[in-house]
Formats: C-alpha cells, sequence, structure tokens
C-alpha cells in the first residue's frame, strides 16, 4: 500500500536538528526517505548515523560552510527546513533591549534563513522545483512585552521575508511555506516548568500552568509535541501539498484567540 507521504529520494537540510522539535523533524523526514543533511553548533553525542555539520549560522562564514556542505554532500537540496531560533535577550520590556541584544535576536532568528536561501534556493528556482520551511512562531502576532519583544519581532520580520519569497520563487517551481508554533513540549520547555513550578512550590504542573497562562492559555490545555511540529512541516514538504505555497500554518494548541 502507498503511504499517504513519502519523501523518498528527496534530499533535505535541516537547521538546528540536534534537539527539540528540529531532531523530531529529522527524525520524520529520514523515516519517509529523505537523505536529510543537519547542523548545529556542536555535534552531541548521540547523532547516531545522521549526516552533520557543525557551524554557527548566526555568522556569514557559518552558512557558507553549511551552504557548501550540503551541495557537496546532498548534490540536488530538494528541502530547506529552517528550525534555527530562540532568544538570550533579557526581560525588562523595551527598555531593557541594547543595541546589541537586537543585533543578536536577528543574527539568529533571521538572518540564517536569509542567508542560506541566497545560496541554495537559485538552484532550486533553476531545476523548477524545491521546498523551503521557515518555522517562526506564534510571538510574530502574539508578543510578550516583557521578555520577548526582539525575538517576536525578528520572527515576524522572518514571516514578512518569506512572504515575498514565495511570491518572487513560486512561479519558477519553488514552494515557501511558514510553520509558526506556539509553545513546544521540549526539554528546555520542561526544564523551565520544573523551575517555575519549584519556585511556587507546585511542581511541574504549576510550572507549565504558569507558562500556559503568560500565553494567555491554550484551550487544549497542553503544549504541541516535537513530533507534532515535525508532522505539520514533513506534509508541507511532501508532495501532497503541492499547491500550498505563501502561507503560514498556525499550531499552536489554539492559544492565539483568533482566526
Amino acid at each position: 500500500m502507498t503511504p499517504f507521504v513519502s519523501l523518498a529520494g528527496k534530499r533535505a537540510l535541516v537547521t538546528s536538528g540536534t534537539r527539540g522539535a528540529g531532531a523530531a523533524t529529522v527524525a520524520l523526514l529520514r523515516e519517509l526517505g529523505a537523505i536529510v543533511l543537519t547542523s548545529a553548533r556542536t555535534r552531541p553525542d548521540d547523532l547516531a548515523d545522521t549526516m552533520f555539520v557543525a557551524a554557527d549560522l548566526t555568522t556569514a562564514h557559518g552558512t557558507e560552510l553549511l551552504a557548501a556542505a550540503a551541495r557537496e554532500r546532498l548534490g540536488t537540496v530538494d528541502i530547506i527546513v529552517h528550525m534555527l531560533g530562540g532568544s538570550s535577550a533579557p526581560g525588562g520590556g523595551f527598555a531593557a533591549l541594547g543595541d546589541d541584544h537586537w543585533a543578536q535576536e536577528l543574527a539568529l532568528n533571521l538572518m540564517p534563513a536569509v542567508r542560506l536561501d541566497r545560496a541554495l534556493v537559485p538552484a532550486m528556482a533553476a531545476r523548477g522545483s524545491g521546498v523551503v520551511i521557515h518555522v517562526t512562531s506564534i510571538q510574530n502576532r502574539l508578543p510578550l512585552p516583557e521578555a520577548t519583544t526582539a525575538y517576536a519581532a525578528a520572527k515576524a520580520a522572518l514571516s514578512t521575508y518569506s512572504k515575498s519569497l514565495s511570491k518572487e520563487v513560486g512561479p519558477q517551481g519553488v514552494r515557501v511555506v511558514r510553520v509558526s508554533p506556539g509553545w513546544i513540549e521540549t526539554e528546555a520547555a520542561v526544564a523551565l516548568a520544573e523551575r517555575l513550578g519549584a519556585q511556587s512550590g507546585g511542581g511541574i504542573a504549576a510550572g507549565k500552568a504558569q507558562i500556559m497562562a503568560a500565553l494567555g492559555g491554550i484551550p487544549i490545555g497542553r503544549p504541541s509535541s516535537p513530533e507534532e511540529i515535525a508532522s505539520l512541516i514533513a506534509f508541507l514538504a511532501s508532495d501532497r501539498a503541492a499547491s500550498i505555497t505563501g502561507t503560514e500554518f498556525v499550531i499552536d494548541g489554539g492559544t492565539i484567540p483568533t482566526a
């Protein structure tokens, strides 16, 4: 029986694919038949036989290194999944953010995708096929002013850039879509919930409740799993989604209160 989704023979590049939703995406794409290359700043001990490149994608040199490795080791790149993102900016609202904080958020959440696309998408357009998936965040629409202003703004910039790219390369056969997750139950998220719960004396369940309350609530009552994010990405990367481009898919358990 033919599987509903197959990526057999596809060659995929997934940034930040060693933990959380990135690792889940790498695992699922491989399960569906894709040949996958991934990257992070350092290689983890438990990466098994996944192709890997150590690179700091917040720098131009790091993205050049990864793009060159993708050409050398994959040859044709059919799928690019830009998973990389995060924030190290301090809390305290907009006034606590200096120029360096803003530069760091843009360097992590926007520029790696811009540089890698510039290096690899022209070849996709030249042959008339390819899929680019930019992982943004619901915070581009639902920022938390106390802590995520710069991160949210950088993800909003990524979303706008992605839409523009889709309009430019769509006529050349390259699909560009966005996946916008809410809270994902990664290792880091669990650690945060444990820390918050310990501070309040209520345990991890209380910590999770605090996080959900800060987001305004999650109607399904829980965060998304990394595997759920990966499943959406895999579908969008597949030929089943061949007419989908230029749009954003929110996967947040209903966190955003409007359509």
